[in-house]
């Protein structure tokens, strides 16, 4: 977290979870009127102290921090203009800070505080035009709180606000999902807009428009409604579990089986299994219970720690699940590691039939917009076919939604999705090249389908 309390920046940050790192005593110390928040994992730059966020810079008045949720994809290009070597950059979102501290006017202590005023929105003016990639920024000087989305909108970012009170006056919140407006007792107001940089002080709320406007193309990553965001959240002016519930709808229309029971796999593969249930006729049963105290298992750095992790995460029902044939619905199959460990389970505890259906199209291709899959050898479709990953995972079927029903299942007309991940369309181009399952290797910017 970093406060300011009008002429000082606080920031305090560590490893691990939140609970960890702050307590009474600790956030007791950090007074102020503004302040923003971050939880990171690492798509970009190595997971330590030194990359944890908010990145802090000691320029102009009293310094700014910075926030990134995303992944940048001309990180070179930017340290060279930063006339940074490339072993001195420790992460996309330092780099970005490096570079607005450099665009900061010369220290001069004739400068007052109303000539300071600007500096910040400024550089970022500056900035910004030259930064590509998936960026929602959150940023904090002594007297303003600041929030950016990239011009293809591919993370979220949301504007609330807290009404006035005998104590205090009305407040503005920037937060990556509407649920954490809820939290606090905000109103959610609206998303950013793609491409649109939000100021807000003391007096009001401004709009600002840094990029060009042929830049401007949202793409919204569709793996939001399928996986990250929690199904409370408002995205394109819809409610994520909605969405999830007619992914599970449509996908029961696909390839229909005989089953006595349909379970989800918690907590997001839950609402689709809830809609398969309904349309499928089939009586839906919970199969799985989940350690509330076990983080997402694909963000862990290794394959054996995500083994692991996959039995400390999940346990089984055994009496709703022996002797019956049960439909499975989850999410997503990214390395197919969480999942092969399940069906053993599932098989273990008596299920005589395993049919497992999916919410969404084979992951096939790496993120570089903020998912941590960089390697194409890791995602279990890009190297095997859908029957051989059932034979993999050891189930008698499986079926994944297509793009169409899953665009269909959002149900919001006229939108832009990024689906690289799925089709191998990237919006914008990343500087590397991805090696096919056959050995042609294609630029990564390619529209080739796998």
């Amino acid at each position: 977290m970093a406060v300011s309390d009008g002429d000082h920046i606080t920031v305090m940050k560590d490893m691990g979870l939140v609970t960890t790192v702050f307590d009474e005593r600790k956030l007791s110390g950090l007074r102020g009127h503004l302040a923003i928040g971050h939880t990171r994992y690492s798509t970009a730059g190595s997971s330590d102290w030194i990359n944890a966020q908010p990145v802090f810079r000691g320029v102009g008045q009293a310094g700014f921090v910075l926030a990134h949720n995303g992944n940048l994809t001309n990180t070179a290009a930017l340290a060279e203009a930063a006339s940074m070597l490339p072993g001195l950059v420790s992460s996309d979102s330092d780099l970005v800070a490096e570079l607005l501290g450099q665009a900061f006017p010369a220290d001069d202590p004739e400068r007052t505080r109303a000539d300071h005023a600007l500096d910040l929105e400024q550089a970022l003016m500056a900035i910004l035009p030259l930064v590509e990639g998936a960026f929602s920024f959150v940023l904090m000087d002594a007297d303003r709180v600041i929030g950016v989305r990239d011009p293809n909108g591919f993370r979220p970012l949301c504007l609330g606000r807290l009404e006035a009170t005998d104590t205090a006056p009305v407040g503005w919140v920037l937060a990556s999902e509407s649920p954490a407006l809820d939290v606090i007792g905000a109103t959610f107001i609206r998303e950013l807009e793609p491409g649109e940089m939000v100021i807000i002080d003391g007096t009001e709320v401004r709009s600002e428009r840094p990029f060009a406007a042929e830049r401007l193309d949202p793409k919204l990553c569709i793996f939001e409604f399928v996986y990250f965001a929690r199904p409370d959240t408002t995205l394109y002016g819809n409610e994520v579990h909605g969405a999830r519930r007619r992914m599970g709808q449509l996908l029961a229309t696909q390839r229909p089986v005989e089953a006595d029971m349909v379970m989800g796999v918690p907590d997001s593969g839950v609402p689709a299994a809830e809609g398969y249930a309904l349309a499928a006729g089939i009586p839906y049963g919970q199969g799985l219970v989940k350690n509330r105290y076990i983080g997402r298992t694909f963000i862990a750095p290794t394959q054996a720690e995500r083994a692991l992790g996959v039995r400390r995460k999940l346990n089984p029902l055994r009496e709703n699940i022996s002797g019956k044939r049960v439909v499975v619905v989850d999410d997503s199959i990214v390395r197919g590691t969480t999942t092969r460990a399940m069906v053993t389970m599932l098989r273990e505890s008596g299920a005589t039939e395993v049919h497992l259906r999916i919410s969404s199209p084979p992951f096939r291709w790496p993120c570089f917009y903020g998912i941590d899959t960089p390697d194409r050898s890791e995602l279990l479709a890009a190297i095997k076919t859908p029957d051989e990953i059932a034979e993999y995972l050891k189930v008698d079927s499986i079926e994944y939604l297509t793009l169409d029903h899953l665009v269909e299942a959002i149900d919001a007309p006229g939108a832009g999705f990024c689906d690289a991940c799925l089709t191998g369309n990237y919006p914008v181009p990343v500087p590397v090249t991805i090696e096919l399952a056959d050995p042609s290797p294609v630029p990564a910017a390619a529209s080739d389908r796998a």
